[in-house]
């Protein structure tokens, strides 16, 4: 074990010191600039080099640079510490054998204990607390910003290990831009994207639709997906703004089933949805937004059966909505403050139940639910900011919290960062993070238990970030300590479970020349209690080739002691992946691209029982006019 261990930190420190860096010329002056300005975790916009809490930031080059329809694949690859299950070439699927879980440090967005947000607003099942991974599609994505650490100050619960939020897309120049891309590749997949951004005075508008498919490298393993996105935007005046926007995604998934176990006729059909509306305003002093928004699903599933003779005889189905109201105002009272109010309320709706498959009558379904599918969420926070002088911020947040069911929680945070020198800065945080129980933890199958709480964690944080010309790293230590996790013991669920996790995060960024950039992370993570689909060591190396017509990024990621199964089972997976993407720029507007995916062709699962496929390949065009 020592042994182990040693080497995996000699493996980090050799990786620090040969690849200090990141993905391409272009990308850099993207993420740098990005980095510096953020809204999640503050709300407002402020310098990264302010907020005591680790934010990373990945744009939107970094996420079309490699045509993925996905913005999760590439998010993985440049957050140290956040890792994404997966089980095919394309789609992640929902229920039994699904993948698209997102886990940070330990902590499992399929657990609901890590929260996605769009625009501010919270993305998740209403029955089952979790994402829906396939929703989350580039066409619609400025940015994505992903806060390490819990954030339920501002967001409540959910975001107790932390939160992804994509930042919808926008225009700001006037002008019409349009753009195309088309690719095909192994197994029969497909992807298509088009978008149109308009902009005429102080009107704006985002239209997007893509469609995805493939057969998938195992049989009954086919995917289909397709979606659309729309934003409109209005400056009412100067100061003041307006938007609204919608998006929809529908995607048909088949469930194979293990090697081991193989089923049949285990189908899904998933509809989700988004649409919000705000007011923003911006003066030089205050700035805030108030926002309404739902999210909701549909979903229908075949459970599949065993024995291809012996087919169901029902359908799960189940409805979900997460309808908010969100209002928050930042001002700054004297100089270098910033003080940031807000409220918060939810109107949270889900129902699960069974259908005939002949007749479409409801089954009884083994549920305690009814007339307990509604819940509600209230809450109020304050955040305060202050530098006490060029080289110190002192910030400290506080949320009251009130959940119709399970009561009312206190959340509090604080935070220093301490700037010795101009272009570095130490950060300490503590920060507390919960997540209420779920309908379906509470009310839905024999485990329920109607008396559970909510989980808590709290997390202690400390980093140093620095920046020498075009050379920027950083680092983290971290410790988490949490209980009352829900589990499930003797056939129902309870508070007693424990989480304690700790481990270290380093990045790093270098902008050789205008042709060439590199960059590299690496997080190691050690777990009192494992969980599935969390390594404990996760490696990236990545590199940029930029010149003429060309465009070349690579990326090397290694992942060691990845749980696939635990407890007297407990099962580890350990894997090389090397990624690549090339681009040819034929004409002004017009390039082809090939992509080109686990190109060492490496024998691996991240699912148990679920092979990932060997080298894959896809290619296609790309048109902006």
């Amino acid at each position: 074990m020592r042994k182990k261990r040693s080497s995996v930190l000699t493996a980090l420190a050799v990786g620090t010191l040969l690849f200090p860096a990141k993905v391409s010329a272009e990308v850099i002056n993207d993420s740098l600039s990005l980095q510096e300005v953020v809204v999640t975790g503050t709300r407002n916009a402020i310098d990264v080099r302010h907020l005591p809490m680790t934010v990373t930031v990945v744009g939107r080059e970094t996420l079309t640079k490699q045509h993925q329809p996905s913005v999760l694949p590439t998010v993985m690859q440049q957050v140290p510490g956040l890792f994404v299950t997966s089980r095919s070439m394309m789609g992640y699927g929902v229920s039994t054998g699904a993948a698209g879980g997102i886990n940070l440090r330990g902590i499992t967005g399929g657990a609901g204990q890590l929260l996605v947000l769009i625009d501010g607003h919270p993305q998740y099942n209403g029955v089952y607390g979790h994402p829906i991974s396939d929703s989350y599609q580039t066409l619609m994505a400025e940015r994505v910003e992903v806060l390490r650490g819990p954030a339920s100050v501002l967001y409540g619960s959910n975001a107790m290990g932390g939160v992804l939020n994509i930042v919808t897309r926008s225009i700001h120049e006037d002008g019409v831009k349009t753009s195309v891309n088309l690719g095909a590749g192994s197994y029969g997949t497909m992807q298509a994207e088009a978008s149109n951004q308009v902009r005429s005075g102080k009107f704006s508008s985002t239209v997007s639709a893509q469609y995805g498919r493939t057969d998938n490298h195992r049989p009954r393993m086919g995917f289909e997906q397709y979606g659309g996105y729309l934003k409109l935007g209005y400056d009412i005046t100067e100061h003041w703004n307006a938007y609204v926007d919608a998006d929809i995604t529908h995607f048909n998934s088949s469930y194979p089933g293990a090697v081991s176990s193989p089923m049949y006729g285990a189908d899904q059909w998933i509809t989700r949805g988004v649409v919000s509306a705000a007011v923003e305003n911006h003066y030089n002093r205050t700035s805030g937004a108030l926002s309404v928004y739902s999210n909701f699903g549909r979903h229908k599933i075949d459970d599949g059966s065993a024995d291809p003779t012996t087919p169901t005889q029902r359908f799960f189905r189940s409805k979900d909505a997460l309808t908010g109201i969100s209002w928050y105002q930042s001002a700054q009272l004297f100089e270098g403050n910033r003080l940031t109010v807000g409220m918060d309320y939810q109107h949270i709706y889900g129902h699960a139940y069974y259908t005939s498959k002949q007749t479409g009558e409801v089954l009884d379904t083994p549920n305690k639910q009814s007339g307990k599918s509604h819940r509600n969420e209230i809450a109020g926070y304050v955040d305060f900011r202050q530098d006490f002088a060029s080289w110190l911020t002192i910030d400290a947040g506080l949320r009251l919290d009130h959940h119709s069911v399970t009561g009312t929680e206190w959340i509090p945070q604080v935070g220093i960062v301490v700037r010795p020198i101009e272009t570095g800065e130490i950060k300490a945080m503590a920060s507390k993070g919960f997540r209420n129980p779920t309908m379906r933890e509470m009310y839905l199958y024999p485990p329920s238990n109607e008396e559970l709480e909510p989980e808590r964690i709290w997390n202690y944080e400390l980093s140093w970030r620095h920046r020498l010309g075009a050379f920027h790293y950083g680092a983290n230590l971290y410790y988490i300590k949490g209980d009352n996790m829900i589990q499930t013991v003797n056939r129902k669920n309870v508070n007693t479970g424990e989480i304690e996790n700790y481990g270290a995060e380093l990045e790093a960024e270098y902008r050789i020349n205008s042709h060439w950039s590199v960059n590299t992370n690496h997080s190691l993570l050690h777990m009192e209690h494992p969980v599935i689909a969390a390594p404990t060591y996760k490696g990236f190396l990545g590199a940029n080739y930029n010149c003429c017509r060309w465009t070349v990024v690579a990326g090397l990621q290694y992942i060691s002691g990845l749980y696939t199964a635990v407890g007297d089972q407990e099962q580890k997976e350990n894997f090389c992946l090397l990624n690549a993407s090339v681009t040819y720029n034929v004409a002004k507007g017009l390039s082809l691209w090939l992509r080109g995916e686990n190109l060492l062709a490496q024998s691996y699962e991240i699912n148990l029982g679920y092979p990932m496929p060997r080298a894959t390949f896809m290619g296609g065009i790309n048109w902006n006019f």
